[in-house]
């Protein structure tokens, strides 16, 4: 791993099956808004060996038209939403209900798509880090954000160790008092 520079970070990584699935959703999803993977992928992408079923991501609030373009697109290219057809699917994101991409009808692993409408979401799609493989790029949440959610929010034994797994990847680079500032804002 090394940083580029202070968003960016150049990851030599051999691709998984997992890392072919969400870096393909991730470039579908680019040329039609801005997201950011958070959760889970976020601790696996840096190394971090455990089993997930999906790929938890904000993007940016949409209209419908621009739904029904990414939709399109991502059928286009053999995802299948797995939740609802278009127009509901579109209502449940409008209803802060997540819905969920698989490859075909393989249900795992699935993109976890959701509006990013909480401020501190809206915020992580333009603060962010770039991760860039040889095989493409993804935009993940800053790491703070993550490690705080996932103890205060989260705090099931699997979460604390993605938070653990970060810190000591990061250890360093992290910003401890962000972490502690964004623990303080979760607990509210």
């Amino acid at each position: 791993m090394k940083f580029i520079d202070k968003n960016t970070i150049k990851l030599d990584k051999v691709k998984t099956e997992l890392d072919e699935v969400a870096f393909r959703f991730c470039s579908i999803v680019e040329k039609h808004t801005r997201y950011v993977i958070i959760s889970g992928y976020v601790a696996i992408l840096f190394g971090r060996s455990r089993a997930t079923e999906d790929v938890d991501m904000f993007i940016q609030q949409i209209d419908k038209k621009q739904f029904d373009g990414l939709f399109k697109e991502l059928k286009k290219n053999g995802f299948e939403c797995i939740t609802a057809s278009m127009k509901p699917a579109f209502e449940n994101l409008s209803e802060d209900i997540p819905i969920r991409f698989a490859v075909g009808k393989i249900f795992i692993p699935n993109m976890e798509v959701k509006f990013a409408r909480k401020l501190v979401d809206v915020k992580s799609l333009t603060e962010n880090l770039r991760v860039i493989t040889s095989f493409g790029h993804v935009y993940v949440s800053y790491i703070e954000p993550q490690i705080a959610f996932k103890r205060v929010c989260l705090g099931s034994d699997k979460d604390l160790e993605d938070a653990r797994h970060l810190e000591k990847v990061f250890e360093g680079k992290i910003d401890k008092e962000k972490i502690k500032n964004y623990q303080a804002l979760f607990s509210r």
